[in-house]
Formats: structure tokens, sequence, C-alpha cells
């Protein structure tokens, strides 16, 4: 008999040792599939059960603090895992563990008096193994686990099993943690750029109080909240593109893309390739197949620009598109569907087109939905200083210093015909900043960057009050000499002035005379 003992224990170990490789290799593998770590952890313990006889286990995992930890997975109990179920740092012998971060295995569990025979985890009468959890010099958790009361002559060579899991469930924590704050903060920066992107293209970045203005916020407004396909008109420079802008990002669109394409930009073989797509070598440099601008705005809204520029051939394509929400790439025969919301923006007279033959009937209507005109500037020069300080703070952020702008300059910008409407506004102001030293803009910046000083009424009709108290002394003498045609002489006498001191005050007052 003694000499069959060694034989007995040698098969016993290579038994054991087949069991421990076969749950390394299973654990492994369960612990590459995915980061979910609750499912991820509770099919770990079943596989050391199933292989090496851990009828009962957990994993424990710390909390933010580090000071405690909450059950992460469990087997071989009749309990539910609630995570409310937490050890503090030396709290029982699993509390411990985290405490020392070192190994604790036990013949008997119920000899330890740190024992918590009241939570009924674990059988007291059976040795106990738990081992940390960790990373380097951090401890993440702990692996608990008990081997059967036969089990008690192999308990070191299972401790050691048991660091060997731990040191893998380690790993994997430490992934699937790293991933979930990458989640947290792609989530945080979505967010962030959400409200950002609504900040910027909401309805305040769209300056205006005039009674023009406050109609087409309304429109805008109860636009936003339905699919209903828009076209915005106005002259160039008005701010069609930021009216769209402000439809899209207050929709419930607004997580969907926003996509935009100037009609005029392109002839209409591009065109075509741009807003529906084509497949490989549909024609030459056809290299790759590319989605057009409808499928990328698929679930968000698309900006067209410049509708009526395009052809009348290509006018057909575009109203299928509108008409059965369908499209065929070209060069291809599949038919795709898409759910798109359409803007269209035109500055051309559609309704003179359409009678010329030159725009189609059933095109127009189909856009003309719901219309929103934009005024001019010079239909609202009342928001002329409340744009112009929106554009210097504007400015003054992509040029990373302070600016300001003197009501002079304002007077200035005032009484200009503006026929580039904001956006000729917003390039006087930017050519005024650059030359700015200290980020004053004044009445010298704004007549250099070219725009001509003139005294004329808001709204026409009629001379300007040369008593008016607002004018200052070089708005008098300009709105004089406007009214006068530019005749000194005629100038000083509505002033009452000798022809001597109207003379003086162009020359002190640095007041460019015009020649009519």
């Amino acid at each position: 008999m003694s000499a069959s003992l060694p034989a007995d224990t040698g098969d016993a170990r290579v038994a054991w040792l087949e069991s421990a490789l076969e749950s390394l290799y299973r654990v492994s593998r369960v612990l590459s599939r995915t980061l979910e770590l609750r499912e991820t952890l509770a099919e770990v313990l079943r596989v050391l059960d199933e292989e090496c006889g851990f009828n009962r286990a957990l994993v424990t995992l710390t909390e933010p603090d580090g000071e405690a930890m909450a059950l992460s997975a469990l087997h071989g109990v009749d309990a539910p895992c609630s995570p409310d179920l937490r050890w503090r740092a030396g709290e029982g012998v699993i509390g411990l563990v985290l405490q020392r971060g070192r190994a604790q295995v036990l013949e008997r569990l119920a000899d330890d008096p740190r024992y918590l025979a009241q939570r009924g985890l674990f059988d007291g009468e059976a040795p106990f193994i738990g081992v940390p959890i960790r990373v380097g010099h951090e401890t993440l958790g702990v692996l608990a686990l008990q081997p059967p009361s036969v089990a008690r002559d192999r308990l070191e060579d299972d401790a050691h099993l048991a660091e060997m899991v731990a040191n893998l469930i380690g790993q994997t924590v430490r992934l699937a943690l790293q991933v979930r704050q990458e989640r947290r903060d792609i989530a945080e920066e979505r967010d962030t750029l959400r409200r950002t992107v609504r900040n910027r293209y909401g309805f305040d970045n769209v300056v205006g109080h005039t009674a023009k203005m406050k109609q087409v916020f309304e429109q805008v407004r109860q636009v936003a909240k339905w699919n209903t396909t828009v076209l915005v008109r106005g002259e160039t420079g008005t701010g069609k593109e930021l009216i769209a802008q402000a439809i899209h990002y207050n929709s419930p669109r607004a997580a969907g893309p926003f996509v935009k394409l100037n009609c005029a930009a392109l002839p209409e073989n591009l065109l075509e390739s741009e807003l529906f797509g084509h497949e490989k070598g549909a024609f030459t440099g056809a290299l790759t197949q590319r989605k057009g601008r409808f499928e990328m705005a698929d679930a968000g809204t698309l900006f067209l620009d410049e509708i009526g520029e395009i052809s009348a051939s290509f006018q057909a394509k575009l109203l299928r598109v509108l008409q059965e929400g369908e499209l065929e790439r070209v060069g291809g025969a599949r038919t795709l569907k898409v759910d798109v919301r359409v803007i269209a923006a035109t500055n051309r007279d559609l309704e003179t087109e359409v009678e010329a033959g030159k725009f189609r009937e059933d095109l127009y209507y189909r856009l003309n939905v719901m219309p929103i005109m934009l005024p001019p500037l010079r239909e609202r020069v009342e928001d002329i200083p409340e744009i112009a300080r929106h554009l210097v703070d504007k400015i003054a952020g992509v040029q990373g210093r302070p600016l300001s702008i003197t009501d002079s300059a304002l007077r200035v910008l005032l009484h200009h015909a503006w026929p580039g409407n904001v956006r000729e506004l917003e390039n006087c102001i930017e050519r005024a900043a650059v030359m700015s030293e200290d980020g004053a803009i004044d009445r010298d910046l704004i007549l250099i960057s070219g725009i001509e000083e003139r005294v004329t009424p808001l709204r026409g009709g009629g001379a300007v009050d040369l008593d008016d108290p607002d004018l200052d002394e070089r708005e008098r003498v300009i709105a004089a000499l406007e009214q006068a045609g530019w005749v000194q002489a005629k100038a000083a006498r509505l002033l009452n002035m000798t022809p001597r001191q109207i003379a003086y005050r162009i020359q002190t007052l640095n007041i460019k005379v015009r020649q009519i």
C-alpha cells in the first residue's frame, strides 16, 4: 500500500493540473469574449466550479473611492447577486484581503473570527481562499473561492490557481473600466458638442428684434417641430444658412446629421454624383463606391443652397427623391430609401422662373411648402447695432482678444446701404478689427475698411434734422453737406456758418469732401 500511495498521489496531481490548465484556458476565452463584466465574471465562476470544484465563489470590485467593494458576481449561493452587498476595507475575511492586498487561505473558514456567518454566502466548515484582483500595485477587488472539504490537502495549489485567475480578471476589469470611462468621456463630449452646436446655431445666433425678424423667428420655431420642407428666400448674405441650421438644431432631427450643398458650385454631372452618390466604375475616376449627400443626411437634414441654379433635367431627378424618398446611385441599379428633411434656399424669383419655363412648377410647389422670407439688412437697420456687437464678439473669439466698437462707428454703419447684407457687414467689421491695435473699433477704422461716411435718414424720406441732439458735430456737418449737394457755401448757410467756418470744420474734423 505504501508503494502505491505515491502513484495515487501522482495521478491525482496530474488530474488536478489538467483541470487547472483547462480552467485557465476556458477562463481566458470567457474573459476575451465581452467586456460586460457581470455576465463575464459569473461565467468565470461557473467554469471554476465545473473544472476545479469551487462550488461557492464570488467577485467583488472596488468602488471609485477605493474604501469599499461591491458584489459583482456570485456563484453557488441561492441568493441574488445584489450590488448593494458591500465590504469595507478590513470588514470580514474578504475585506481583510482588500485591506492587506494579499491572499487569505483558511482550512476552515469558521476558525477565523472575522467570518461573517450572518451573510450566508459561504460554508463555515469548508476551506476558504480569498485573493486580491490586482493590476500593478492597485487592488481592484477580491476573488473569493470555497473548495470542497476533501480538498484541504491541495489548498496551496488551489490558492496559486486562484491568483492566476485573479490576474486574468484584473486585466479584463482594468480594460472594461477604461472602456467605460472612455464611453463616459465620449458621451460627455457629445453632450457638450450638442449644447455648443445648439448655442451656435440656435435662435439666439440669428440676431434681430425688428417686426420682420420676429415674424421669421416665429416661423422658424413653428416649422422646426415638423418634417415639413422649407424654402428659405432672400438676398445673398442675409443668413439663409443660419436659418436652416436653426431649424435643424431645434428640431427632433437635431441628433442626426446636418448636410449642406451649394447647388451653384458644381456642374450638373458632378452635382448628381454629389447628391446621389456613385458606384465603383460608374465613370472615369470613380475608383470606389461613394455615398451621396442624401444618404449622408439620412435621419437628418439636407440643406440645398442656391436651388434655383439647377438645370431643368436635374430638377426632374431631384423631384423624384423629394416625392418618393428613393434614389439610385450613379451607375447603380439598386433603389435606396432615405429619410431626409430638405431645406432649400434661393435668392432668385422662382415665380418668374416658373412662368418663363426655367423652373419646374411641380418642383416649385414641392419645395415651397413652408416659405420663409429673410428681409435685407437695409430694411431692418434698427438691428444693425445689435448685429454689429454680436459680430464683434464672434471675431473677438476668433482673434483671442477683447474687442469693442464705439458709438461713432455704429452710427457710420447705420447709414450705409449694405448691398451685401450681413455678410458685407461682417467683412467690414473683421477688416476694421484686423487694423485695430488696441481692440477698439472706431469710426476711422470703419471708414478705412471701405465704408463711405454718410448721414441719411434711417428710413428714407425727408432730410436729416440738423438740430437733432443725437448728432455729433462731425455728423451734423456731413448731413448739411449731403443736403447741400456737397456745395460748401450752401451747407454753411444751413448751419448758420460762414464759408470759412465750414471749411475749417471740414479740415479739423477730417471730412472727405465728395465731388458730385
